[in-house]
């Protein structure tokens, strides 16, 4: 049994990854860290051989930073902060991921595809209005991996935020007579949690540290 505890227990993503955790036969809920709940992150790291962070851009760094000097692998869903900052921690590792759910993944990959044979694209990402960060981080990642394979510049994000959406992500081509749209729907927060519990199973043996992107768990050979 790997001992997990979540940071940010009390939102949305932190309910849903305890019940995860709680229902995977191999994984122990160690314990739960937010201040909703009046529980320091700092509290349960003594118990735990990994942490999953769902909880604020202003406090993923500073938590990562703390699991790394207990010895505490984790595991990060949070976006909107400067993830270029996880370079260098060492004592354990981290893993970060913009997105979760498989489906996103591979519309991430597709899309970077796309973007080598297609002359101009654009991005729409939909949220709830309580999302902190916009654009959001899986936008951001799309347009980094379709600049790289188009060797074009990133392009241009439209981020849309309502009550009644969770995670939605539309990449629009355009060219010669013609248009493709690559589109995933999160239509739960449960979509995300194979892809949290693929995380919190390989991220003691990474080879490197931080690892960016679920791809590199699904694509790895």
């Amino acid at each position: 049994m790997t001992a997990v505890g979540v940071a940010g227990a009390a939102g949305r993503m932190g309910i849903a990854a305890c019940a995860a955790i709680s229902g995977a036969a191999d994984l122990e809920l160690a314990g739960r860290a937010d201040p909703a709940i009046g529980v320091e992150l700092s509290s349960i790291l003594g118990d735990c051989e990994v942490v999953v962070d769902f909880t604020a851009p202003d406090a993923a760094l500073a938590n990562a930073r703390a699991c790394v000097a207990a010895g505490v692998h984790v595991v990060i869903g949070t976006t909107g902060f400067d993830v270029g900052a996880l370079e260098g921690l060492s004592g354990a590792n981290v893993f970060w991921a913009p997105n979760f759910a498989i489906g996103a993944v591979l519309m991430m990959r597709f899309a970077a595809e796309a973007a080598a044979h297609m002359a101009a694209a654009e991005i729409i990402e939909l949220h709830h209005d309580r999302k902190l960060d916009a654009p959001s981080g899986t936008a951001l990642r799309t347009a980094e991996l379709m600049a790289a394979a188009s060797g074009r510049p990133a392009p241009p994000i439209h981020s849309v935020r309502l009550p009644g959406l969770v995670a939605h992500h539309e990449v629009i081509f355009g060219d010669v007579g013609q248009t493709l749209t690559i589109r995933h729907d999160s239509l739960d927060r449960e979509s995300f949690m194979p892809g949290v519990l693929l995380a919190v199973r390989r991220v003691a043996t990474l080879e490197h540290s931080p690892t960016v992107g679920l791809e590199q768990l699904l694509f790895a050979h």
